[in-house]
Formats: structure tokens, C-alpha cells, sequence
């Protein structure tokens, strides 16, 4: 995996908002789960003990959402939404499907952003794939999970 491959872009409200959950996770979180983890202990056998296994699962879970976003923060590039002339992390692209009068908006974001109801996708995405580097009227192929191929002209790159 090269270093391209582990950059997260993220934009300055997201980067807060993740230094924001993490610092919740490691002291307010994993207090909870400690005292948790006591009563748990001292309703005696452990074996069969309910509560205690409530616990360390969720432990587990918090563990690696902490690892997570501290692996996402440590390879973090703060990106901000930009005009520009070929399609990059931060720019809004207008495509239009052979075959249709109707133009697709999408902006390009890094993975912590994604939100398909908000037409947000990832360079990593099939679309974010077939875009990269692109500019304003090249054709472009995105290759669907399925295998299938979707054609689309670029209209316009904001």
C-alpha cells in the first residue's frame, strides 16, 4: 500500500469532529466501561456472568474505534471544497449518463466523509476512480461492483 493509498482527506470540521470522539472515547467512554467491567467482576463467576461479557465487548468495540480514528487522524489531510479545473478530493463534478438528458452531481471527499444521500463519494469510490484527474468534457467508463460499465461525460468540475 503505497502513502497515496493510506492519506485520509478529511476537511477541518470533520478532523474536529473525530479529534472530538476520540478524546469522548478515551476518557468519558472507557471510565464507563471500567466501572462496567468492576460491577461486572463483582457479581462473582465470570463464566457465566452476563454483564462482565456486555463488557468486554464493549471494550473491544471502543478499543478499535479509538484505533481507527487515530489511525485516520495520524495519516489526516485537511482539504477544503475548491473550484478547480481537473476532478480532485475537494471538487464538485456535473456528469451526464450516455443516454441522459439529466446531469449527476457529485462532490469527490475522502473516505471518512462519504454520504450517499448527499451524493459525497470517495476518490476511492468507482466513481472517484474513473474522475481522478479528469477535466470538463472527457468521457469517462465507471466500473460498477457488479462488473458492469457506466459511461459519463464530464459537464463541468467546480
Amino acid at each position: 500500500m503505497t502513502t497515496q493509498d493510506q492519506k485520509e482527506y478529511l476537511s477541518k470540521e470533520r478532523h474536529a469532529e473525530l479529534v472530538k470522539e476520540l478524546e469522548q472515547l478515551k476518557t468519558v467512554r472507557r471510565k464507563e466501561i471500567a466501572e462496567d467491567l468492576e460491577y461486572a467482576r463483582s457479581l462473582g463467576d465470570l463464566s457465566e456472568n452476563a454483564e462482565f461479557n456486555k463488557a468486554r465487548e464493549d471494550q473491544a468495540i471502543v478499543e478499535d474505534r479509538i484505533n481507527q480514528i487515530e489511525s485516520v487522524l495520524a495519516n489526516a489531510e485537511i482539504i477544503k471544497m475548491h473550484h478547480a479545473t481537473t476532478a480532485e478530493v475537494g471538487t464538485t463534478i456535473y456528469l451526464m449518463k450516455k443516454g441522459s438528458t439529466k446531469a449527476e452531481t457529485y462532490m469527490l471527499v475522502g473516505s471518512e466523509e462519504i454520504d450517499f444521500n448527499t451524493n459525497k463519494v470517495s476518490l476511492k469510490s468507482p466513481i472517484g476512480i474513473a474522475v481522478s484527474g479528469k477535466s470538463k468534457g472527457d468521457e469517462i467508463k465507471v466500473k460498477l461492483p457488479n462488473g458492469s460499465e457506466v459511461f459519463y461525460t464530464i459537464k463541468d468540475i467546480e
